[in-house]
């Protein structure tokens, strides 16, 4: 792969599909967050529907997690990349799981 191009690469890694048991869904929210509460039902339903993992994060209980997301959450990762943040698209996080 040394010799190829950064876009094969991409196209080569998009090709390389994760089986639902091998994803992993990381909710990070913090206590009494509604967007929180309605991002996790999104996010039983979908990966109970697809087979996939998923775990949730508590920002009060994580400093780092604290400081990079305080703003934003609910956050969604996907295998460890954000997916999106306050609200979460059932069928935006469908395809992403599915693709």
């Amino acid at each position: 792969m040394a010799g190829m191009s950064p876009v094969f690469r991409r196209s080569e890694r998009r090709k390389e599909r994760k089986a639902p048991g091998e994803r992993l869904v990381t909710l990070i929210r913090k206590p009494g967050c509604h967007l929180c509460d309605d991002a996790q039902e999104v996010i039983e339903k979908v990966c109970a529907d697809l087979g996939v993992p998923w775990e949730r994060k508590d920002i009060t209980e994580d400093e780092e997690l604290h400081r990079a997301y305080w703003e934003q959450i609910p956050v969604v990762l996907v295998d460890g990349a954000q997916h999106t943040f306050w609200r979460v698209d059932e069928a935006r996080l469908r395809k992403a799981l599915t693709q």
